[in-house]
C-alpha cells in the first residue's frame, strides 16, 4: 500500500500489488542479481541550480514535500497550493525540470501509480520551495561492483 505519512500513520492512497522477489520471465538476470546497493547518501542543499546541478551529474534525486487536500486530485499543469487542509508528508522522485507557459517547474514521479495525475507524473512549481519541497532533497551514488 502507498499513501501520504500523516504523524506517522500511513492514510491509503492506492492498493500497491504484492512483491513477489521475482523477474519478469525471459529477463537477462535473477531477482539477487538486480538488486542494487548505495554507496553514498546526501542531502541537497535547498537551492535550484544545486538541485539542477545534482540531476544533470547524478540522476533522479529523492524529494520530501507537504501534501494538501487539493494536490491528492491534480490531473494536468504545474501544481501549487491552493487549498485543503494539510494531509501529511510525501517522499518522492525529481526527474527533471521545464517551464510551462512561462511557469517553472520540477518534474516529478510520483508512487500512486500511472493512474494518478499525468500518468504518475506531476509538475510542481519550481523555484519556490513548493510544500517545501526543494528543501528536503536527498541524493546518491551506487554502489558500483
Amino acid at each position: 500500500m502507498t499513501g501520504i505519512y500523516t504523524n506517522c500513520s500511513l492514510v491509503p492512497a492506492y492498493e500497491t500489488p504484492q512483491c513477489e522477489k521475482t523477474c519478469i520471465k525471459g529477463y537477462a538476470t535473477s531477482y539477487a542479481e538486480d538488486r542494487h546497493y548505495g554507496e553514498n547518501a546526501y542531502s541537497v542543499h535547498a537551492s535550484e541550480d544545486e538541485i539542477k546541478q545534482e540531476i544533470l551529474k547524478h540522476g533522479p534525486v529523492e524529494a520530501g514535500f507537504s501534501v494538501y487536500a487539493d494536490f491528492v486530485t491534480y490531473k494536468t499543469g504545474v501544481y501549487h497550493y491552493a487549498a485543503g487542509k494539510l494531509l501529511g508528508g510525501h517522499a518522492v522522485r525529481i526527474i527533471g525540470w521545464g517551464v510551462d507557459e512561462k511557469t517553472p517547474y520540477w518534474l516529478v514521479a510520483n508512487s500512486w501509480n500511472a493512474d494518478w495525475g499525468d500518468k504518475g507524473l506531476f509538475k510542481i512549481l519550481r523555484g519556490k520551495n513548493e510544500c517545501g519541497i526543494e528543501g528536503r532533497i536527498s541524493a546518491g551514488i551506487p554502489k558500483l561492483d
